[in-house]
């Protein structure tokens, strides 16, 4: 738990006591050079982080979350329902959908036909968990995986739902899961920050989603713990590179400069943005050395590359995103976010959703078997998943086969997850014979979050932070442990 910000102040009163809360920036270097060495980490100390944190021995140390912006279709990759090819193109019975509310491009999905997936499915592995052939690399891996069948939710539109998943509410200005994470556990690194962010989208889609800066912003924490954004092109970093004709030592002095003016205003006034300020330039500074040796990829040994297919070289593509996820985790970053746009296909089922399964699926079960190789899967959670499903009736008309699409779907979908403390090769949870509503071990976005919380030994009823006069935190006052997936 955190104090009310009004009371950093006396956290930060003199310039030992500004160094030596948050143990990161500037102030680590600084008292470590003045303690003589003496507060140099040893191998396992994090930078930063709660005292009382983690509440009970982890299982995953980092997480790794493959997001799926405009929510992949359960009915058509991961949740196989014969009945569904048996009455595609009849109506859907009243009694599966009376009382359900869908977008307003649905509206009253009375009469609505029925869609059956667009490709078949196979069982896989010793599991037999069913995976559509449209992810041929996913379904190799399928023992490696923990599907959870039965996700529902109450936003029916996506930046609500995104930011619900993210945040804990459908509303912006929460902190999001990678704040709340670094804010408590802090990071395994001092020259990379704690909470990075990668975003991509297919080629030629129609369907793209925006990218909110506040799906990983910090909301009313310290801004020190929002996410940081890579980019595609120019600086992987924004303002990362020093002004022409600026040397390295030269900037090294101006950010000490920088600093004792900044320490002399966060005495006088006590904000503590002002430390989060300092700590931020000082990130940056180290970054100018750690993110060209992270970028570099002249060290990745062809086989490895192969695992995340033929797009890994190209910068902004998702595969690139995933070798770069992998390498941000073994340096010791705490959570990665990478976002890919284009599964909104309200009437592309039948071509998009290809190209989007193209793109994310060898690099997705790439980057769980590169993991897997390194000895990382055991203590990195990778999940994969969107902000909702897609509906198991037609949008669009039958006669028209380029132009299916199917609709935003709350009610019941599937994400799944690797490594970090969860069973693999099992299936949890089921949706009725249509996939339209959960009948079996129901797991809502806050039970999704505690159970992520508690994977990295955090029980999330007690990660808060006290804000306007009442305690946050991600789960609300909701959530309950999904412990039969926990390994």
């Amino acid at each position: 738990m955190h104090p009310d910000p009004s009371l950093e102040q006396q956290q930060s009163l003199t310039r030992r006591a500004l160094f030596q809360q948050g143990a990161v920036g500037l102030g680590a270097a600084a008292l470590s050079s003045l303690l003589g060495g003496s507060a140099q980490a040893e191998p396992e100390t994090r930078v930063g982080g709660l005292p009382q944190l983690p509440h009970f021995p982890p299982k995953a140390k980092r997480v790794i979350y493959l997001f799926m912006n405009g929510a992949p279709t359960h009915v058509d990759l991961f949740d196989y329902k014969p009945k569904l090819k048996e009455l595609h193109g009849q109506p859907v019975p009243e009694s599966y959908i009376s009382n359900k509310r869908f977008s307003t491009m649905t509206g009253n999905a009375q009469g609505k036909l029925l869609l059956g997936p667009i490709e078949p499915f196979r069982q896989r592995g010793a599991s037999g968990s069913w995976v559509s052939e449209l992810l041929p690399h996913t379904a190799a891996i399928a023992d490696d995986l923990c599907f959870v069948k039965s996700l529902h939710t109450e936003a029916v539109n996506h930046a609500p739902a995104i930011t619900f998943f993210l945040t804990g509410s459908e509303m912006a200005g929460r902190p999001s899961l990678g704040s709340w994470l670094t804010y408590g556990l802090g990071n395994a690194t001092e020259n990379l920050p704690g909470f990075c962010v990668m975003t991509s989208i297919s080629k030629d889609t129609t369907c793209g989603q925006i990218f909110y800066d506040y799906y990983w912003g910090s909301g009313f924490l310290p801004s020190r713990f929002q996410g940081v954004k890579f980019r595609a092109g120019g600086d992987p970093v924004l303002y990362l590179s020093s002004p022409p004709g600026m040397s390295r030592p030269v900037r090294r002095g101006m950010l000490d400069d920088l600093a004792e003016l900044n320490e002399i205003q966060q005495a006088e006034i006590g904000d503590p943005e002002i430390a989060a300020r300092i700590s931020q330039y000082e990130m940056a500074y180290k970054m100018q050395a750690s993110v060209p040796e992270l970028t570099d990829l002249s060290d990745e040994p062809q086989h490895v590359l192969d695992l995340y297919g033929p797009n890994v070289l190209e910068r902004g593509s998702f595969a690139y995103n995933c070798l770069m996820a992998r390498r941000l985790a073994e340096r010791g970053v705490r959570y990665t976010q990478l976002m890919h746009a284009g599964w909104d296909q309200h009437g592309s089922i039948t071509t998009e959703l290809y190209a989007q399964c193209r793109d994310t699926d060898q690099p997705s079960a790439g980057l769980v078997q590169d993991l897997k190789q390194r000895g990382m899967l055991d203590d990195t959670l990778v999940i994969w998943g969107g902000e909702f499903g897609r509906t198991p009736f037609l949008q669009g008309s039958l006669d028209n086969r380029p132009k299916w699409g199917r609709d935003h779907h709350p009610y019941a979908f599937t994400s799944w997850l690797a490594g970090g403390g969860v069973k693999p090769g099992i299936s949890y949870g089921a949706s009725d014979d249509l996939a339209i509503d959960v009948v079996e071990n129901p797991v809502h976005v806050h039970d999704f979050q505690a159970t992520l919380l508690h994977l990295l030994g955090i029980d999330h009823e007690r990660l808060t932070y006290r804000f306007q006069g009442r305690r946050y935190r991600l789960t609300d006052v909701h959530g309950h442990v999904v412990r039969d997936i926990l390994a």
